[in-house]
């Protein structure tokens, strides 16, 4: 794309956000969501109480969250993750689907009183990072060393600076983050025991929020409430598709096991790591008995004639309730 057409692009969707909350003041928007038909499940990931884009893009604000449950319960239809799969629709609305992935503590502590106060249903995709003795996703720490970490990283004999936008990069401009992605959990081990010592982060209690996990014993409180689901979001939150074939059904199979050890109820459904997945995840992971396959893009067209995949669309903190309930009928931003 080039650059007129990005700026083109954006104008235009900005415009169309205008629109939208112009059309939420005049009252418009309460027709098109009455004729609004479908459906579509929504990725959610952190909940925080202030400043959701500290460290990432991924986080919305408890307000902001209850202000979706409120617009969901006025004009939409919530159904389960067993509903959506079994297509038990409501014929006269649109039909959401809410889902929360990478396990973070904050869904514990504001999400699920929320979803317990309406009455809404969800599944959390959760890791098992604390089994493997992590409080945070390797990931998650990565972002906050970008805030607060060295302008200079060394790792592995190699040298990484911050770029403008507080990633490591190398001198060829890769991403550190890119190159962890495609590594197994080792390395990305080995970064978290030498960030540890570099950034003092868990000193800042009141950033627990933007990356604390959540314990063995939340993910069974979560479990036993009558609106949430718990399904696996990997092992280690490892890219499924960038680690070996071994790897990944190893991962795959732990992690399906660890969650119904601990929760007694059985885990038939994975929303794969950054929504990355390849034939040979799909296989790994249907192999292992997940019946439900979760990404956020199809690889390709032929991906949604499985009857087990699923796309998503992932909540953008950056637009409006109003523009949020418009794009999740449109299903694009």
């Amino acid at each position: 794309m080039s650059v007129l057409e990005k700026i083109l692009t954006k104008t235009s969707r900005r415009a169309r956000y205008i629109q939208g909350d112009i059309s939420h003041f005049m009252g418009v928007d309460k027709n098109y969501y009455a004729r609004a038909r479908g459906s579509r499940i929504l990725a959610y990931h952190g909940i925080c109480q202030a400043e959701p884009t500290t460290f990432n893009t991924l986080f919305i604000t408890a307000q902001t969250f209850e202000e979706h449950l409120s617009y969901y319960k006025r004009y939409f239809n919530l159904v389960s993750m067993d509903d959506y799969y079994l297509q038990r629709f409501s014929k006269t609305k649109f039909n959401i689907c809410l889902t929360f992935d990478d396990g973070f503590a904050n869904n514990y502590v504001y999400a699920l009183p929320l979803l317990n106060k309406y009455q809404v249903p969800a599944t959390f995709f959760v890791t098992a990072a604390s089994a493997a003795g992590y409080d945070i996703l390797w990931n998650d720490m990565l972002s906050i060393a970008g805030k607060y970490g060295p302008a200079v990283l060394t790792f592995k004999d190699q040298s990484y600076h911050k770029n403008n936008y507080r990633q490591y990069i190398d001198a060829e401009g890769i991403s550190l983050n890119a190159k962890l992605r495609k590594r197994g959990f080792s390395d990305k081990a080995e970064l978290m025991r030498l960030l540890d010592k570099l950034c003092p982060f868990r000193e800042k209690k009141q950033h627990q929020d933007y990356w604390l996990q959540m314990t063995a014993d939340q993910i069974k409180k979560v479990a036993s409430s009558p609106y949430v689901t718990v399904g696996s979001h990997g092992y280690y939150h490892n890219d499924l598709a960038g680690i070996t074939r071994a790897e990944a059904a190893k991962e795959l199979a732990q992690s399906k096991q660890y969650l119904e050890n601990l929760t007694g109820k059985a885990v038939n459904s994975i929303a794969f790591p950054y929504g990355s997945y390849n034939q040979a995840v799909i296989d790994a992971a249907k192999a292992c008995g997940y019946t439900r396959l979760l990404a956020t893009d199809y690889n390709q067209p032929k991906d949604g004639a499985d009857a087990a995949m699923r796309e998503r669309l992932t909540i953008n903190p950056f637009i409006s309730t109003p523009n949020q309930m418009y794009a999740n009928v449109r299903g694009t931003y």
